[in-house]
């Protein structure tokens, strides 16, 4: 080896004596180092006691430009005298022992690792090694080691591995040496090919050996060696070596030693190595099995919970918890069928795709639980082999994504379809031809231009013209009504819906009967205002329900004598009813008029939920017949009067409109907050700040289950699946469920304790996941009791319940109360992953999946409350008829308003499109010159059912537009809105998340629908090229979102320039041209709504997401400012409303904020018109204001970005060995970028 000149650095005096002493050992050649021994063990000598007594000397030695450490390893490596090289590694030694590891790096850079491998194989070729010698190459390569990232390879390499291992072996009693020996193991078995080959040696059971005895004598050693023995058994051949050597009871036992005996916690690493071993040999199947075969559960549940009291033993509690959920046996979700339980025969099946696999499956197959239960790992060992490897892979097709293809980048206008197939179009653009020449300006709005088109509410109730049916006091139960029309109003199971004949009739009267009590009855409506009657009551006195009872002396309200005119009873027996409806007045309440209802009330099979003790099936045609109550009297129910805080709800009207929805399972119910209204709550809701060890406080009752199987009632008291009576007869003190009534979503119910009930959600129809979105009632529970709720098979590996949202609840004795209101509620509430598997069939053809459950805690304040769940804030198709039909009443002369029915969907709902503008001042030339060239915008929203924020935003939009501000009378000048408020009615009426009926995401259908299977896609997409082939491209494309995982609101849009910017691609300055115009609408909103944020925007267009709305109205249609706008359902953690949960006003406020933001964006686009009232919008909003430009904060998963604010998933701990889980059940996504979910195509 050529020998280093020796240099000093700059500054360095040159006499120094440690330089000269280095100075005088480079000069000595290689024959010189094993000729003059003693000149070299001087020297060596002399420069270690300067560096051991002189701090500087140090310093100059591993000073920049200075050639000491080369001279040093040179010198090692040259020497063959015993003495000298252990001056040199004592001298090595204490330069290493300093520097914060820039010193180790330095050594590595110099070769320096390879040279104490190549020392240590010669010394163990000596017949008697020096002990001491081994002592310190030991010593110092465990120093080097965690520096050196190729530490592994070279030892394997040198063979430094046997003589590592053989020198434990002769010298197990020897504690000195162990010590060093078993730090430098413990590097090697970082790689896992070394660990492999050390287990192969023996060193499994010689670590073993080690740890076994129980001694307190040697806990330093004891530490390392577990240590060692962990990373030896990362490798899944050495986790089965140790089943196979029956280890696990062994280290089982020892864990269990060490708890009890270690009363004061003085040695807890040593119990946390314990277990980071059992952690490791669970990776396995084979260990999992030994370790529930060795009472492992029972073992380290008990031990849990006595660590519980001590918060510094949180690291033991979360690795035990760890341990305990990977081992958890996989249960088996208590299901017949992953599958909807609702069945809807498709009109063609396609060729490809999850539904052609659902509609393909055998008959027999269970799609709940494949054969196996457990996560058949890959089990390949190699030296690639890594925790992380699954982590770089999802990062690397994440970054695939990307689209890279110039050609798809730039938009280009492809109408796809000739014109003369598009021309049926032209008659949802009657506003672009229409002369007004026969139009009276003057005259009243009566006199408007929706007579040139008939409306869509008036068109809904057209299409249903079912008969009312009106019985008297005295009338049969419809289940022993002989007439066929009056069976219909009951027996409206999944398999009949009956439409009943014009001339159908009531029956006449018979015997008067004893009346029933509340809980054996139907409420329902009769909306028809054309047949009025009052229901008189045989004895002449008002029947109250026990919610209110108003004095006798209280006026009848003549106006609302109309509310429920119809009475059926589910029972046999009479009904007792007063004649009129009466109505009372409440103090200190938002709603200050209320309606009394006549209870029991049907109208027309359109059942309103009732509240009462809950003791009956109710909207179920099964239960006890004949029951009778026979003292009772009929009860009559107070209605909130909401009309005087939502202009646009009316319960009559709402009544109405359902009757002519159309549901697969038929529903003869109207849930009572859909009935009611809501009217949003004048008080904050502030994100709901998570209870340290919540988490790991379910999860341990969770695993009590095992433990204590005998305390698991495990009763199901409602099952979508019992055909002829979901609601399951129960005579003890379970709650009763309902989820039977449109956007309902609950499917099973089983009671798993007194308090606590495991809930199932359905999944979307012809599909066999999408399980998010729920809305259920739930009765008969008990005042101040505390009730624990599990929905046990959500599939999302991560959600905002984590990180602040609550669930919604409506109680129906707070709305009689005056308070009809969704409020954010539930306490303890958190989401984990669960132990019931998750087939392949549902995961994708991926297996050993889990489900993941949301779990809440929540009380109740009355008693005989009825209360509702959701998951968002319920928005129904018939609550968008309500409101659609109530804007009519807001239009005025100079709105031109038009609704149409764009077509029919699958389940022969109307999908409705609205047309917004303002009249032409005249029938002038000019005048409608101006009117036919505004510029289009065009609005859609809630394609995705789960997603009912976007339909409260585009509640805000419509009344904004609709409104009478100046600002809304100079949008309405400005612009043409062509609107479509819900693009997947079928969806939301059957309660499904994010599909239509045919199964498939309809934002995954804009590329090529199909007009059978995605009619309203297909006529909404033929409405854009229409006005492609017009040359009437809108100027903005926006379709409404809802996002589940992330807070704000944002934007979605495409840029050439920004993706280009994301991905690796070559690109020249001519392809990167791009107006910067798409940037403007989400800057003026980052502005002027406070529930915006910019940073959260991005521009990047994806190949996963080519077949969305935003993407193919951008490529296809060449709107260059086309964007999705999502929503969070959870809440905000920037601006004005930083800190608090999103609610209804929120939401509609951001739809109000978009119309103004369409405003401003009206004068930075060039149009001239109406600067007066521009110059108002400025000050109202703010336009000096300066506008900054944010940079796009690209999300990888579009839909469900990763988290910053990270969730631990096994425990709140940060302990590095308390690691949360990936989708494997094995180690820890160390990166928290990578959280995101992985078996849904994600959200646009």
């Amino acid at each position: 080896m050529n020998k280093p000149r020796m240099a000093t650095e700059k500054g360095v005096p040159s006499n120094s004596r440690i330089l000269m002493l280095l100075g005088q050992l480079e000069r000595m050649t290689g024959e010189a180092m094993v000729k003059d021994v003693d000149t070299a063990r001087q020297i060596t000598a002399k420069i270690l006691h300067l560096i051991q007594t002189q701090e500087k000397s140090g310093k100059e030695v591993m000073s920049k430009g200075c050639s000491g450490m080369e001279v040093i390893l040179t010198s090692l490596e040259n020497t063959q005298d015993v003495q000298t090289t252990l001056n040199i590694l004592s001298i090595l030694s204490e330069l290493l022992t300093v520097g914060r590891g820039r010193r180790v790096a330095v050594f590595v850079s110099k070769g320096g690792t390879g040279i104490l491998f190549q020392i240590l194989v010669i010394a163990s070729k000596e017949l008697s090694p020096s002990e001491e010698l081994m002592l310190q190459l030991h010593s110092l390569l465990a120093k080097v080691g965690p520096k050196d990232r190729k530490f592994g390879v070279k030892a394997r390499l040198s063979g430094a591995l046997t003589v590592t291992v053989n020198l434990m072996k002769q010298k197990l009693q020897n504690t000195k040496l162990l010590m060093p020996c078993l730090q430098v193991l413990r590097v090697y078995a970082t790689n896992l090919v070394n660990a492999i080959s050390l287990g192969k040696n023996g060193v499994v059971e010689l670590m073993v050996k080690i740890v076994a005895p129980y001694n307190k004598k040697n806990t330093t050693l004891l530490k390392v060696a577990l240590d060692a023995l962990g990373a030896l058994l990362k490798s899944k051949t050495n986790a089965r070596r140790a089943v196979d050597g029956k280890h696990v009871p062994v280290l089982l036992s020892l864990y269990l030693d060490w708890h009890r005996s270690d009363t004061r916690h003085r040695h807890m690493l040593i119990r946390k190595g314990f277990l980071v071993c059992i952690r490791n040999i669970t990776n396995i199947k084979l260990g999992r099995k030994a370790f529930i075969e060795a009472d492992g559960m029972r073992i380290l549940y008990n031990s849990s919970v006595e660590c519980l009291p001590v918060r510094t033993l949180d690291p033991l509690v979360n690795v035990s918890s760890l341990i305990m959920r990977k081992c958890f046996p996989k249960n088996r979700l208590p299901l017949p069928t992953i599958k909807s339980a609702f069945q809807y025969q498709l009109p063609q099946i396609p060729v490809v795709g999850p539904v052609a696999q659902l509609y393909n499956q055998p008959a027999g197959v269970d799609d709940v639980v494949d054969d196996s239960d457990d996560n058949e790992e890959a089990e390949a060992d190699s030296e690639n082999d890594s925790e992380n490897e699954e982590d770089e892979k999802n990062h690397h097709t994440t970054n695939e994504d990307i689209e890279t293809d110039l050609n798809k980048l730039h938009p280009q206008k492809s109408p796809g379809r000739s014109f003369e197939e598009l021309r049926v179009y032209e008659r949802f653009f009657l506003e672009l031809s229409e002369d007004f020449q026969g139009y009276n300006f003057e005259c009243s709005k009566n006199a408007s231009t929706t007579a040139s088109s008939p409306s869509f509410s008036s068109a809904a109730s057209g299409r249903s013209s079912w008969p009312i049916i009106v019985p008297t006091a005295q009338a049969l139960s419809p289940k022993h009504t002989p007439i066929p029309s009056s069976q219909w109003l009951c027996n409206n199971t999944k398999g009949q819906h009956t439409q009943l004949p014009p001339s159908a009739s009531a029956p006449p009267p018979p015997a008067s009967q004893k009346p029933l009590k509340l809980d054996d009855v139907h409420l329902a409506k009769d909306q028809d205002k054309k047949k009025e009657s009052h229901i008189p009551s045989p004895d002449g006195d008002a029947t109250l329900s026990s919610f209110t009872k108003p004095s006798q002396g209280q006026m009848i309200e003549q106006e609302l004598a109309r509310v429920f005119e119809s009475v059926s009873l589910e029972e046999e027996g009479a009904l007792n009813a007063e004649d009129g409806i009466k109505g009372v007045k409440q103090a200190e309440s938002p709603v200050n008029s209320t309606r009394l209802i006549q209870s029991p009330l049907l109208l027309e099979g359109i059942v309103t939920r009732r509240s009462g003790g809950g003791g009956s099936n109710w909207g179920s045609d099964c239960g006890s017949e004949g029951a009778e109550d026979e003292g009772g009297e009929g009860a009559v129910l107070e209605v909130p009067d909401t009309a005087l805080l939502l202009s646009l709800h009316d319960p009559d009207l709402y009544v109405e409109m359902v009757k002519g929805t159309h549901s697969v399972p038929h529903y003869a119910e109207v849930a009572y907050p859909d009935y009611f209204g809501h009217v949003a709550p004048t008080f904050r809701e502030p994100l709901l700040e998570r209870v340290y060890g919540v988490q790991r406080c379910k999860i341990f009752q969770d695993i009590e289950r095992l433990i204590h199987p005998n305390d698991i009632l495990d009763k199901v008291v409602y099952d979508l699946d019992v055909l002829s009576c979901p609601v399951i007869e129960d005579e003890g003190e379970s709650l009763k469920f309902n989820s039977q009534f449109e956007c309902g979503n609950l499917r099973k119910a089983v009671q798993v304790r007194k308090y606590e009930y495991d809930l199932m959600l359905n999944s979307d129809i012809n599909s066999n996941h999408y399980h998010q979105w729920f809305y259920f009632e739930v009765s008969g529970m008990r005042v101040g009791t505390t009730y624990r709720f599990n929905i046990i098979n959500c599939e999302k590996s991560n959600s905002q319940f984590n990180y602040g949202m609550q669930v919604l609840m409506y109680s129906v004795q707070e709305a009689i109360s005056g308070r009809p209101r969704w409020v954010r509620t539930g306490a303890d509430i958190c989401y984990y992953k669960n132990h019931f598997a998750r087939s392949s069939v549902a995961a994708g053809g991926q297996k050993g999946k889990s489900y993941y459950s949301m779990t809440f805690s929540t009380s109740f304040s009355h008693k005989d409350d009825v209360c509702y769940f959701a998951y968002h804030y319920p928005y129904t198709y018939s609550t968008l008829k309500m409101h659609l039909s109530k804007l009519e009443d807001l239009r005025t002369p100079q709105i031109y308003l038009r609704q149409d029915v764009l077509c029919e969907t699958l389940g022969g709902n109307s999908c409705p499109l609205l047309t917004i503008t303002a009249m032409p001042e005249s029938n002038s030339n000019d005048h409608i010159c101006q009117f036919r060239n505004r510029p289009i915008i065009f609005l859609s929203a809630r394609v995705h059912p789960g997603e009912t924020n976007a339909s409260w935003v585009m509640k805000g939009t419509l009344e904004f537009l609709m409104g009478t501000s100046p600002l809304a009378a100079s949008l309405r000048e400005a612009y043409i809105f062509k609107i479509v408020p819900m693009l997947n009615p079928d969806g939301v009426v059957n309660g499904n998340h994010r599909c239509s009926l045919s199964g498939e995401d309809l934002n995954r259908q804009w590329q090529n629908p199909n007009p059978e299977l995605h009619p309203t896609i297909f006529h909404t997409k033929s409405l854009l090229q229409y006005l492609v082939h017009i040359q009437r491209a809108p100027l903005v494309f926006c379709d409404y979102h809802g996002h589940s995982r992330k807070k704000n609101v944002f934007m979605y849009g495409c840029s050439v320039k920004e993706t280009v910017w994301h991905s690796n691609i070559t690109a020249t300055s001519s392809d990167l041209q791009e107006d910067l115009g798409y940037r403007a609408l989400p800057k003026i909103l980052s502005q002027i709504a406070p529930a915006f944020s910019m940073a959260s925007c991005s521009f990047v267009v994806e190949r996963t997401k080519e077949s969305t709305a935003r993407v193919v109205v951008w490529r296809e249609i060449g709107v260059q400012r086309s964007y999705t706008m999502e929503s969070t359902l959870c809440g905000c953690d920037q601006g004005k409303y930083k800190g608090l949960q999103i609610g209804t006003r929120e939401l509609e406020e951001m739809g109000a904020q978009f119309c103004v933001a369409l405003l401003r964006l009206k004068r930075l686009t060039g149009l001239r018109n109406h600067q007066h009232l521009l110059d108002l919008e400025s000050d109202i909003i703010g336009m000096q204001t300066k506008v900054v430009s944010c940079p796009t904060t690209y999300v990888m998963e579009e839909d469900e970005p990763s988290f910053l604010e990270a969730i631990d998933y096994s425990a709140e701990s940060n302990d590095e060995d308390a690691e949360p889980e990936n989708e494997d059940g094995g180690e820890v996504q160390k990166n928290p970028d990578h959280l995101s979910d992985t078996d849904t195509n994600h959200r646009d």
